[in-house]
């Protein structure tokens, strides 16, 4: 397979991950979606990660049908990623995509919550250690040797059992025996230094030696200075000073002395260089023994130590994910065919969120807030007040929708999430023309009419038409959802404007309920099932009032309060406790 067969690997690119890492190399590393790979070869962070969620998870990424059901989706994989062990669980996070049958999320979600559990069931010095382990491990650049050395630090830091079954099943006796091996013999058979002791030694002396041949006239003249008055005494004295300096024995220095040199400098560097070419010769031989002792070791520990490699970084997975559960105390949803129910829901985009329950298709669930939402409607019609929290209860369901299919927890009291083929989120945009109309219609409508499920989370058309036309394009989605045998929610303050609904929706509304203390919108963002929101112009008309600059500005804002009710206006100004 060519390599710009992938999607977003162009001829650079292409060029530069053969380069580094050949073409059976890069293949692997893009099907295994190894990101560390692609950014070693010069491949940018993010694009590594985008050319590997299509290349493994395309069809979970094409399910994310509008950009901003990705951009939730690169969002909460950003929130996630934050929670990551190491860098490498960081980028398999980014690299997730939702995935295509039920048993495939129960699988993951099974183990991302055995792996909360068993986070949570660690006290906190075993906690650090845990962090402490993979922080070395990250330092370290993840080698074989630091795997190793995690594996064993994490099973000693009580992630055993059949959660981390994946670390019992390496020998730790073979493991310990392999790490003084890994990381010291290269694939050219150099022994690094810590290896062995008496190698160690040996290399010492030797640089000493060489240190003592490239400074031979310093060894004369040293020598010299004792006052030797013979050839005999200077001979002693050479094998004296050379074996105090390199800790050789007095034999070893002897052995090597010269015996027939022309004269004392003669003497002094025939006799090291012989000392430095037999020390070298000793220590290319000890080198060669011990890197042959290194491989055997870690041969009879290969099996385990491939393990411990796989385990390692698995482990770093499921354990990043069980803390993302655990940071956003997420709940375990339950995976159905259809629909999209929740109680007890928070968007993970807000900083303490006012929890909803809400739902559209088949559910049983029981909510503790005593608020359950009506099952059995295909779709409803959201309405309500400005700043009523519309956008983001629809931001909600599809924070919702996509974690559950991805196999992961989900931020709510309870859920039961369908299985989609399509996942249309769509944002409210502020722009009035015709082209962003067309771009519209033509983001949300093909997935709708296509093959497969579609789930529908769509935000205020009126915004982009004007309003008689966009009650019209409501009404034919409304029914054209009916009819694929979709679910939707779709968001509108043109409820009174619809045609009538067809049987499989309902009508739901958020109520605005006045102005805090402090001039606030106070708004119950739960909604009210089978009722109609109303705008409330009065509450955002006796804010303006009450901040209003100036005796022109107030009696301006006064005018649009006559024109609103007067009444409802000093009713507000009255509740919020607002004096002159």
């Amino acid at each position: 397979m060519r390599l710009e067969d992938y999607w977003g690997v162009g001829p650079k690119t292409s060029t530069r991950l053969e380069s580094a890492l050949g073409r059976e190399g890069a293949v692997a590393a893009i099907e295994s979606a190894d990101v560390r790979a692609l950014v070693d070869a010069g491949v940018t962070r993010g694009r590594a990660v985008r050319i590997l969620r299509r290349a493994n998870g395309k069809s979970g990424i094409d399910a994310l049908a509008t950009r901003d059901a990705r951009d939730v989706y690169d969002d909460l994989l950003t929130l996630a990623s934050e929670c990551a062990v190491t860098d490498h669980a960081a980028d398999r996070i980014r690299v997730l995509t939702p995935l295509p049958t039920i048993e495939a999320r129960r699988e993951r979600l099974d183990r991302v919550l055995a792996a909360r559990d068993a986070w949570a069931r660690l006290d906190d010095e075993a906690r650090t250690a845990v962090k402490e382990a993979f922080d070395a491990y990250d330092e370290a650049g993840e080698t074989e040797r630091a795997a190793v050395k995690t594996a064993l630090e994490l099973r000693e830091a009580g992630l055993r059992g059949e959660t981390f079954e994946a670390l019992d099943e390496a020998d730790p006796d073979a493991l310990r025996d392999a790490l003084g091996a890994l990381g010291y013999v290269s694939a050219d058979g150099s022994v690094a230094p810590g290896a062995d002791d008496r190698l160690d030694r040996m290399r010492d002396r030797l640089e000493t030696l060489e240190s003592l041949e490239s400074s031979a006239f310093d060894v004369l003249e040293t020598i010299q200075e004792r006052g030797v008055r013979s050839l005999d005494d200077f001979r002693a004295a050479f094998v004296e000073y050379v074996a105090h300096e390199t800790d050789l024995s007095r034999g070893e220095v002897e052995s090597a002395a010269a015996a027939d040199a022309r004269d004392a400098a003669d003497f002094v560097s025939t006799s090291l260089r012989a000392l430095v070419d037999e020390l070298e010769a000793d220590v290319d031989a000890r080198e060669e023994t011990v890197a042959e002792e290194l491989r055997d070791r870690i041969w009879a520990a290969r099996d385990d130590v491939d393990v411990a490699v796989e385990a390692v970084d698995d482990v770093a997975l499921s354990l990043s994910l069980a803390r993302f559960a655990d940071e956003y105390d997420l709940s375990e949803p339950t995976l159905s065919e259809t629909g999209l129910a929740v109680c007890g829901a928070r968007n993970l985009f807000l900083d303490d969120p006012q929890p909803v329950s809400y739902a559209v298709g088949e559910h049983d669930l029981s909510c503790s807030s005593g608020v359950a939402p009506p099952s059995g409607d295909r779709v409803s019609v959201l309405t309500g007040a400005n700043s009523g929290g519309k956008t983001t209860l629809l931001e909600t369901l599809s924070q919702v929708a996509i974690l559950a299919s991805m196999g992961l927890p989900v931020p709510a009291e309870s859920a039961v999430v369908g299985r989609f083929d399509a996942l249309v989120f769509h944002r409210r945009h502020a722009s009035f023309n015709a082209g962003v109309l067309e771009s519209t219609l033509k983001s949300i409508v093909p997935p709708l009419s296509g093959d497969g499920r579609t789930m529908m989370l769509v935000d205020e058309f009126e915004a982009i038409t004007e309003p008689g036309r966009a009650a019209d394009l409501l009404n034919g989605l409304v029914n054209l959802t009916v009819e694929r045998d979709a679910f939707g929610v779709y968001v509108t303050h043109l409820a009174d404007e619809l045609s009538p609904l067809p049987p499989e929706a309902r009508i739901d509304g958020i109520f605005a309920e006045g102005l805090t203390e402090s001039l606030e919108l106070r708004v119950d963002y739960q909604p009210r099932f089978g009722t109609v929101g109303k705008s409330t112009p009065e509450f955002i008309v006796s804010r303006l009032v009450a901040n209003a600059r100036g005796r022109a500005e107030r009696a301006g804002f006064e005018a649009l309060a006559a024109a609103v009710g007067e009444e409802a206006v000093q009713k507000t100004l009255s509740d919020a406790e607002f004096t002159d």
